[in-house]
């Protein structure tokens, strides 16, 4: 498991565990919760998706065993945050049924950030550390040096409006460095859709074939297996087996 993932990154140590000598004993559904929270995180963004259904599940049912709204709320940010560092724009349905009854206010503001919402000052204040200048400079992204909390902030940006061309290669780079299959794909096609659409043919095939390396996981691609665009037939990211 990455350092980054160890360390949550996207929430700044919202699940972590004080380990103090002279602490009482962490509970067993916290290790166990962030123990799942890490393993999802890490199965999401490289594309096995199975592993990590398995694993948001079992941090879901230990977080519940709390019956605090809160705690749950925290598992799922996390995963709207993978999702989000997957430059994928889609809501988060989970945490919002869970809102009227999230009171820390650093919970909510995060969920703002990540959904593209305008954010106050007071509120850009309660974010993750390596959030707060991308919240408001987008080129402030590039500076972060975590790659989970870059991909992040570059996922909040896209959902805002704000990422730049170099946003995306940005990403993509910290992505392929990391070998995260899921969130890799998902720059690299913005990138070819934005190649497409500045009509640069030559820089949209060069990123669809790196596109179908990663999907055919570096196998030779027949002739027939290959779209009239260049990339391979399978739309997903590759799903590896634990």
């Amino acid at each position: 498991m990455s350092r980054q993932l160890a360390r949550l990154a996207v929430l700044g140590g919202a699940l972590m565990l004080g380990a103090c000598a002279d602490k009482p004993p962490v509970p067993d559904w916290q290790v166990n919760a962030f123990g799942s929270v890490q393993r999802a995180s890490d199965a999401y963004l490289s594309g096995r998706s199975r592993v990590a259904d398995q694993e948001w599940r079992a941090a879901r049912s230990e977080a519940a065993r709390t019956g605090r709204p809160d705690v749950l709320a925290k598992v799922e940010l996390n995963r709207c945050a993978a999702q989000a560092a997957s430059a994928e724009v889609l809501d988060c349905p989970a945490f919002e049924a869970l809102r009227a009854d999230v009171q820390p206010a650093e919970l909510l503001a995060y969920a703002d950030y990540l959904a593209g919402r305008g954010l106050t000052a007071q509120q850009v204040a309660l974010l993750p550390e390596a959030q707060r200048k991308a919240a408001t400079n987008v080129g402030a992204i590039a500076e972060i040096a975590d790659p989970l909390s870059l991909l992040v902030a570059s996922g909040a940006a896209l959902r805002a409006g704000r990422a730049t061309p170099e946003t995306l290669v940005k990403a993509g780079d910290v992505a392929s460095a990391q070998g995260w299959s899921r969130a890799l794909l998902g720059w690299l096609s913005l990138r070819a859709e934005r190649a497409r659409t500045l009509g640069d043919e030559a820089l949209e095939a060069s990123i669809k074939r790196r596109m179908a390396l990663v999907r055919t996981q570096g196998q030779p691609v027949q002739a027939g297996d290959m779209k009239g665009d260049g990339s391979a037939k399978n739309e997903k990211a590759p799903e590896k087996r634990p």
